[in-house]
């Protein structure tokens, strides 16, 4: 496997992108014309090589605007079985959002080391107010992403620090709190006390000293939010380690209580709706949690960690009403977390949904609007296999062979058995 990062307007195996030019349409929008080229991996079909040729002269135009992106564009070509698999990973995946009309004014095909290569130069049309948007959303799914590598990397040490806290003697813990210095105010030793907290990943410690925070700064909402946080995680590890409900249960409780008494501190303060929202969610209660992450992110519509929180519920809410066989309310559960008006950066997040809805339309017998959906997944990944062996039956059902015949061959070359037993 050979990864190959690289820079703004470098395409690996190709000179630069050649600069284009910009002029105004109006006080948003600009027009650009950019190239783009692209050489074909033995994974790839026409039609994915073509989409991937105008996305990249999509992306130069969109970077041509004026606004420069602090993102990376990623090569990978994966060889196995004598065969080379290509494909293109966008950081910033909101270029469709940026760019309101694309025009071809030229496209040839040609042959780089026995291996097709396409051009492709287009004059398009960016408006710079969606872009701004499409990069603050990017930036904020790059604070998720850290997040969630935090949470990975800390998760290795959950088991080691859930066994000290059990093997404490039982009985009422004695809290220690170190004297107020003189030139300190109670106020900041308690701050002090919370960036300690904030910086140590060993739990049992982090509930000490916040702990101490809270006592010594009772109005302070920050000791109770990073309380309530470290108890659940402390839940999640339990539940982890497949403990029984009565050893997780205590952490839950004591988070309820630390974000009920934050609350009514601050009920408007977006990481104490989001506490609100997990402890519902760890106390199955989906409608409460669900009406505090709608609470946080109309306080803030670039909170992502609760839009997460939201995709996730109502997705596993959906998969329990297919289980029943309640296939309208399903659909109306999924079309909650796959709004028309949340940006395609959240697609990757949003799969799951999409392939379950795509088999609610197929039962209804819908199968065009299956087949959108599962467009809609292979445009965020085109190598998800499911999806392009589901979708190569719908178009086998609707007696389009030839876009099922495309649709199987990618997915054979990706390993699908099954798909490969349905070519010639």
């Amino acid at each position: 496997m050979n990864l190959r990062p690289v820079l703004l307007g470098t395409l690996v195996g190709f000179p630069a992108l050649l600069l284009g030019f910009a002029s105004p349409i109006n006080a948003s929008q600009t027009t650009v014309v950019a190239e783009g080229s692209y050489v074909m991996g033995d994974g790839d079909t026409l039609a994915i090589a073509e989409e991937r040729v105008l996305q990249r002269a999509q992306r130069r135009a969109v970077e041509e605007a004026g606004l420069y992106i602090e993102s990376t564009f990623h090569d990978l070509e994966r060889s196995e079985l004598g065969t080379s698999t290509q494909t293109s990973s966008l950081e910033v995946r909101t270029i469709a959002a940026a760019i309101t009309r694309t025009e071809i004014l030229e496209a040839r095909r040609s042959f780089l080391d026995d291996r097709p290569s396409f051009y492709v130069r287009i004059r398009a049309v960016v408006d710079l107010d969606h872009l701004q948007v499409a990069i603050q959303r990017w930036q904020a799914e790059q604070r998720l992403a850290d997040h969630f590598r935090r949470l990975q990397k800390e998760n290795a040490e959950l088991k080691n620090q859930l066994d000290e806290l059990r093997s404490r003697r039982p009985g009422v813990p004695t809290l220690y709190i170190e004297p107020v210095s003189r030139t300190h105010s109670a106020r900041e030793q308690a701050r002090q006390l919370v960036q300690k907290a904030l910086s140590t990943h060993h739990l049992p410690k982090k509930l000490d000293l916040v702990s101490q925070a809270a006592v010594l700064d009772p109005h302070s909402i920050e000791p109770l939010i990073i309380r309530g946080q470290t108890n659940l995680r402390l839940a999640s590890a339990a539940y982890a380690n497949r403990s029984r409900p009565i050893e997780y249960s205590e952490y839950v409780d004591n988070a309820r209580m630390d974000f009920d008494r934050a609350l009514l501190m601050d009920p408007h303060n977006t990481w104490v709706l989001l506490g609100q929202g997990d402890v519902n969610t760890w106390l199955d209660r989906s409608e409460q949690a669900a009406r505090f992450f709608e609470q946080a992110l109309e306080m803030n519509p670039f909170f992502d960690l609760a839009r997460h929180r939201l995709i996730t519920l109502y997705t596993a809410e959906a998969r329990k009403l297919i289980e029943l066989k309640q296939w309208n309310s399903a659909l109306t559960t999924l079309t909650k977390c796959l709004p028309p008006s949340i940006s395609d950066s959240w697609l990757s997040y949003q799969k799951e949904a999409y392939f379950l809805r795509s088999e609610i339309y197929k039962t209804l017998k819908q199968p065009m609007l299956a087949i959108d959906d599962l467009s809609t997944i292979l445009r965020a990944d085109p190598a998800d296999r499911p999806a392009l062996l589901a979708r190569a039956k719908l178009y086998q059902d609707q007696l389009q062979g030839r876009l099922a015949k495309d649709d199987y061959e990618h997915a054979c070359i990706l390993g699908s058995a099954e798909a490969c037993e349905q070519l010639p």
